[in-house]
């Protein structure tokens, strides 16, 4: 354990945040709501980024009542449900009446409320873009924090970083994560992604990221030194990208593949070509980070990616995006574009705007018909319970940390998928593909990671969207200071 998380656990949260906040010159802000009497709130803003960090009292016991309980592993909601936390962690869940209260616990009362575990999103991109300005000198670690505590405000309390990562500062903040200095939704990464020479990340913003490997041996090295940074997956890209640069062979990716399971690491592949999809999965691949995009998913391939247990994300919030010629209804939807509007520039979602009205019609009806396949192969992974997850490329350009996840929910049903199935997607399964067994659903033994919502997504997966109070570890995040810190710095 780390000196300061030491110091919180033994000394109380607010004296070691005070000492914290002394010496990194900036200020610390506390709260205690009386409602929430025993539930505390912290969130420290420094000079230029902000960081949520929680550490509940060892023994603290609060009891969250009243409330509609999803559990998110796709079991039916509990109504009039509560759940036991002590100490940050779930003990007990049930029915309202079957969930006793012990001896000096505090209780809050969510009667009218939903509760579901916070969301989980296993794709995106840090790090690239502070306002209008997209750009790789951006990729800081204030420009990553302002990223991550996005993505909190949204309700996304864990991400994966998928392999466009330049050198060592996201591993330095994952370290301070881990040892209870820095908030933020929690970093997982993949370090720098593996392809065929000039086969990586499309944008030229990307350039000179990826290990480009044309030999077994070069395979085999980025692999080892991937191992060697302690990694969460090792990502490929393997098509050729449009025709821009050769493929990377069946027989790297193969090895690729081995040499990442000798190691202990799940393997995950950017595909485009069903073809590639195909011979990925019979080489054991563990996830592919997007559909297929040339043609809807077969019987064949997707009984081999549950056969095998492989993960898929669907990914398709930026395809649908250039399937519209005028600004479409969800971009308007209120709360999404409401929450948008706390945390991005005026300027920036003008861009988006304009984009739409931008996009002439022969653009938009290819774009569609290329969306209609990806929705197909939604709706058949879905029927055929394939293990879908939630990925969908947050933080490539305008492609907004958070804002991509709940849009993407949307999305998702709007493809075939039940809300619950959504749930299950962007919570306990992600959880599942990332490692992150302490999270993900609302059961003894867990987390508490959990959004308090003012309607029922299980009713319309876009009040995922009417979020009232988030709390990670069973404290709650204090929205309305991420908020703020959104407007001060509008440029990051």
């Amino acid at each position: 354990m780390s000196e300061l998380a030491s110091s919180l656990m033994a000394t109380g949260w607010l004296a070691s945040f005070r000492r914290l906040a002394m010496a990194s010159r900036g200020r610390l802000r506390f709260r205690r709501d009386e409602q929430n009497k025993g539930c505390s709130t912290i969130v420290w803003l420094g000079l230029f980024a902000q960081v949520f960090v929680a550490q509940p009292a060892a023994a603290q016991s609060v009891l969250f009542e009243g409330a509609r309980v999803i559990v998110g592993d796709g079991s039916p909601a509990i109504e009039d449900g509560a759940f036991l936390v002590v100490g940050g962690v779930i003990t007990r869940v049930g029915r309202r009446a079957a969930v006793a209260a012990p001896a000096g616990a505090t209780r809050i009362d969510l009667s009218g409320k939903t509760v579901m575990p916070a969301i989980i999103s296993a794709h995106v991109h840090p790090g690239f873009q502070r306002g209008l300005v997209y750009s790789p000198e951006n990729f800081t670690r204030e420009t990553i924090m302002g990223d991550l505590n996005r993505e909190l405000y949204f309700g996304v309390s864990t991400v994966m970083s998928l392999g466009i990562e330049k050198g060592d500062v996201m591993y330095q903040i994952r370290a301070d994560q881990a040892a209870g200095r820095l908030g933020g939704a929690r970093l997982l990464l993949a370090g720098r992604g593996i392809g065929a020479p000039n086969t990586g990340p499309a944008a030229r913003e990307y350039a000179g990221i990826a290990y480009e490997v044309s030999t077994e041996d070069q395979a085999r090295s980025a692999a080892q030194e991937l191992a060697a940074k302690r990694v969460n997956t090792i990502k490929i890209w393997v098509d050729d990208r449009g025709g821009r640069a050769p493929s990377l062979p069946i027989k790297l990716s193969s090895l690729i593949i081995e040499e990442g399971h000798r190691l202990g690491l799940t393997v995950t592949a950017h595909v485009f070509y069903h073809k590639d999809a195909d011979e990925l999965a019979a080489a054991g691949i563990n996830a592919f980070a997007h559909l297929v995009r040339d043609a809807v998913m077969s019987d064949a391939l997707i009984t081999t990616m549950i056969s095998k247990g492989i993960y898929v994300m669907p990914n398709i919030g930026t395809p649908e995006l250039v399937t519209h010629s005028s600004t479409p209804t969800w971009f308007d939807e209120p709360y999404l574009a409401g929450l948008l509007r706390d945390t991005q520039p005026a300027e920036v979602i003008a861009r988006v705007r304009n984009a739409f009205s931008s996009r002439d019609a022969a653009t938009a009806e290819r774009g569609q018909k290329n969306y209609a396949i990806q929705q197909k192969s939604v709706a058949k992974l879905s029927a055929a319970g394939a293990r879908v997850i939630l990925g969908c490329d947050t933080g490539i350009k305008d492609n907004f940390f958070g804002y991509a996840e709940q849009k993407e929910l949307e999305l998702m049903v709007g493809a075939g998928m039940t809300p619950s199935e959504v749930i299950v997607a962007a919570t306990s399964r992600s959880a599942e593909f990332l490692g992150t067994t302490d999270r993900g659903s609302l059961v003894p033994g867990k987390r508490a990671d959990f959004l308090v919502l003012d309607a029922n997504p299980l009713d319309d997966i876009r009040n995922t969207r009417r979020i009232e109070k988030m709390y990670l570890v069973g404290a709650e995040v204090d929205r309305a200071a991420l908020k703020a810190s959104f407007t001060k710095n509008a440029g990051n």
